[in-house]
């Protein structure tokens, strides 16, 4: 199955659930793509005494899970794209919905 995720959420839980469920579906052998949105392009930067954002998203980049930025949502936020939120466009948004079997909205 090919899984699209649209996070759109800085809540550090809710971050670090959605890529516990990117990491399964991988280890599971599905394709996963992720799109942070919004509020969802601070994600690698969050930190929490309990949940670790960053680790997983990590572990998801090392695990081969296609992880893209929305460009607007970054410049809005004068946060630069890196390695954990690679500069990406609404048609890129709309390829992830286009190419994905299931889409899941984490906001």
């Amino acid at each position: 199955m090919n899984l699209g995720i649209i996070l759109e959420t800085n809540d550090p839980e809710r971050v670090w659930n959605a890529f516990r469920l990117a990491n399964t579906a991988l280890d599971s052998g599905h394709t996963v793509e992720v799109f942070l949105l919004g509020d969802g392009v601070e994600a690698p930067d969050l930190e929490h005494e309990k949940f670790n954002p960053h680790d997983v998203m990590v572990k998801y980049t090392r695990n081969k899970g296609e992880l893209l930025a929305c460009g607007t949502c970054l410049d809005s936020r004068d946060i630069e794209a890196d390695d954990l939120r690679p500069r990406a466009t609404m048609q890129d948004c709309l390829g992830v919905v286009e190419d994905a079997d299931k889409v899941l909205t984490i906001g």
